[in-house]
């Protein structure tokens, strides 16, 4: 059975997915893409090869199985509402988003939609998420970064924070996974991800660290649990485009995808 795939959203990560469709990935067909931005979205599809038209967000509803979210965080629920609502399937790597909208997982099982929260720049979380079927007495994860890709965060505008000034390692912030999500939105995706699989964002702790000797946006997790006691450390490449995203990242939603059709699926 062939499952048809809409992209919602043609940038940094929406582009290498596109290519990756276009190129085959084994029960799996690109129909269309929605951006607001019809004509660049056009543009960077023609300059791709790659022939699917560009609709509205209700279009890619009707038209695809599964949709992949690919957009900023500040249009997350305007995607994610129709498509959920059409009972299609969500792919996303906005952990933070969902975080801000956790009436989306009440709506999609209201209408039969589902929503898939790929690990994007992450590692671990198989480990994490069967570790949660006992007994988590903690998690910690701290991220470092350049502090170019922490440009325009909410919470260093309102503690009046200047990267500019920042010459060493300084931690930016400190607290919950669910308070960086909102001071942080388009950087703690993973941290999201992390707190949705383990204890929840209220009880996971974040830090974050602006740190000029790092050139790639690097992320530790600590776990202390009844089953396990384990720590792993991710190095990701940043994105020329978009140096808060990683270059793992698409390739991430390019391997959830590709497990949809799969024969064979390693790990939960």
């Amino acid at each position: 059975m062939r499952l048809n795939i809409g992209i919602a959203g043609l940038g940094t990560i929406g582009v290498p997915v596109a290519r990756a469709l276009d190129e085959g990935i084994p029960g799996l067909a690109l129909v269309a893409v929605a951006s607001g931005r019809r004509e660049v979205a056009q543009q960077r599809l023609a300059a791709a090869g790659i022939s699917v038209p560009v609709v509205s967000v209700a279009e890619l509803a009707r038209m695809a199985d599964v949709v992949v979210e690919c957009a900023p965080a500040r249009a997350f629920r305007s995607i994610a509402e129709p498509v959920l609502a059409a009972g299609r399937l969500l792919v996303t790597v906005s952990g933070a988003a969902l975080l801000d909208a956790p009436d989306l997982v009440a709506h999609a099982q209201k209408h039969g939609g589902r929503i898939i929260l790929v690990t994007g720049a992450l590692l671990g979380l198989d480990a994490v998420r069967a570790a949660a079927e006992g007994e988590i007495r903690f998690i910690r994860m701290i991220s470092r970064k350049p502090p170019r890709s922490l440009r325009g965060a909410p919470h260093l505008e309102k503690t009046g924070i200047d990267l500019d000034a920042i010459t060493e390692a300084t931690c930016v912030f400190r607290g919950s996974a669910g308070d960086g999500a909102r001071g942080f939105p388009a950087n703690v995706n993973v941290a999201a991800a992390l707190s949705l699989a383990g204890i929840g964002p209220d009880k996971t702790e974040l830090q974050i660290w602006a740190d000029p000797g790092v050139a790639r946006n690097t992320h530790t997790i600590e776990v202390e649990a009844e089953s396990a006691r384990f720590s792993m450390t991710i190095e990701n490449v940043p994105s020329p485009e978009n140096p808060a995203t990683g270059r793992i990242t698409p390739l991430s939603i390019i391997a959830a995808l590709r497990s949809l059709g799969a024969t064979l699926r390693v790990g939960t």
